[in-house]
């Protein structure tokens, strides 16, 4: 039996009277900042600094601020601040989920969608406040193609090369590829509001002379066809914003179990759940607060970053949409693509399935709507209007996805196909 003396510290005491008190100010300080049976700050931060070796290159990450501080060549400090994101990226996956194991479906969720893609929102905000809507536009872009594409692909590849066939359920896959239908549709009404506009304008002098110099605000059309653009682009956003949050209500809340990771049982041929516990290496208010660091210095590199692609671009003969539909999403999704291909070599494809078509969903009805908005209260034209030739590929390579992935089943020649279509844009925007 324990002594008087003894007590609990966490626990309510009893005063003189025999009345109960709070545990002492000190001991709740401390309950916040490590709750029991979670790891310690110093465990949290070792995990998260030193667990993967892809995060030596954080090396990039003061050569970055010291490239522009010095203004050295372009060059230097476009490939300093392209390698210091790629590491960024990583840390801020691995911050969101460890906050995640703890706050419950529904919070986790809100936080996979707010965080699961902020390295885009941050370069996409950094180059609207500069102005460089081009950039923008073909970021976000770019950000879908190499998730549908490009990580798909790579992912039904490696997962065939493994497995002669891998299962997921058709009907989760099938609502978030008609979503992203729906949205790479309300891409399409804008750019032929435009088309229309266009030729029915007598009173236009400018003329679109290439694709890398195309007007993505409208400004080529007269006042009034100007403002309809923006009127369609800034409505369509905020519908799109609606149908994202009724999305997220319906994963996570109303038909949550039909996005549940499941297996086809080999005896009966059933889809059964998987269920997996992920052990907990960041205790709560340290991933918080590596989340906030990581977030931080995550946009001081997008802000050098993007300051230098124009004068890359000129120096080095490279088009301005290459380096925005190819290049920046590599750095955005380097963290997606291994989580993605790695899940796939485990046969677990509705895993794969849920960060490709799911962090292209996130971005097309909600990334790109929120760019939309944000340069609408600070007076930048960002519309959904993007060239002809833009909307064409996106509407192809959605309408391949739809057709590979409606039977629930993948292989590695499916990884081909996407894969290749994705090298063929890659080739297109090249030479533009």
């Amino acid at each position: 039996m324990p002594t008087s003396s003894e007590t609990t510290p966490l626990l309510p005491t009893q005063n003189g009277n025999g009345n109960a008190q709070s545990p002492p100010f000190s001991h709740r300080v401390i309950k916040f900042f490590k709750a029991e049976g979670e790891p310690s700050w110093l465990a949290s931060y070792r995990y998260f600094f030193f667990d993967s070796w892809f995060n030596i290159l954080l090396v990039f990450i003061p050569l970055s601020f010291i490239a522009e501080r010095l203004q050295w060549d372009a060059a230097c400090r476009f490939g300093f601040s392209f390698m210091a994101i790629m590491p960024l990226a990583a840390l801020l996956g691995t911050a969101t989920d460890q906050m995640s194991l703890k706050l419950g479906q529904t919070l986790a969720g809100l936080l996979n969608a707010t965080f699961g893609n902020a390295v885009e929102i941050i370069v996409g905000v950094a180059a609207l406040l500069q102005n460089q809507l081009r950039i923008v536009q073909t970021s976000m872009l770019g950000s879908i193609l190499s998730n549908l594409l490009l990580v798909l692909g790579c992912s039904f590849f490696a997962g065939g090369l493994k497995y002669p066939q891998s299962d997921f359920d058709e009907t989760a896959a099938q609502a978030s590829s008609s979503l992203m239908t729906l949205a790479c549709i309300t891409l399409v009404i804008p750019a032929a509001y435009h088309t229309a506009q266009l030729h029915l304008d007598k009173n236009t002098t400018k003329l679109v002379d290439s694709m890398a110099n195309a007007a993505v605000d409208g400004t080529d059309l007269n006042t009034t066809s100007e403002r309809g653009l923006l009127l369609i682009s800034r409505g369509t956003a905020l519908l799109l914003l609606v149908v994202y949050v009724a999305y997220l209500v319906f994963q996570l809340r109303t038909h949550a179990d039909m996005f549940t990771a499941k297996k086809r049982n080999p005896e009966t041929g059933e889809m059964i759940v998987v269920v997996e516990e992920e052990e907990q290496h960041m205790n709560v208010p340290a991933a918080a607060c590596a989340l906030l660091l990581v977030t931080v210095t995550t946009s001081f590199c997008a802000d050098y970053l993007v300051a230098s692609i124009e004068q890359v671009a000129d120096s080095y003969k490279i088009s301005q949409a290459f380096i925005g539909v190819i290049l920046l999403p590599i750095v955005a999704n380097a963290a997606e693509h291994v989580t993605s291909v790695w899940m796939a070599r485990k046969d677990k494809m509705a895993l794969t399935i849920g960060i490709c078509v799911g962090s292209s969903i996130q971005i097309s009805t909600f990334v790109v709507p929120l760019l939309v908005i944000v340069g609408w209260i600070t007076d930048h034209n960002l519309t959904l209007y993007f060239t002809d030739f833009e909307t064409i590929v996106l509407f192809v390579s959605v309408l391949l996805v739809q057709f590979l992935i409606q039977d629930g089943k993948s292989n590695y020649m499916e990884g081909m196909m996407l894969m290749t279509l994705y090298l063929v844009i890659a080739i297109s925007f090249w030479v533009s």
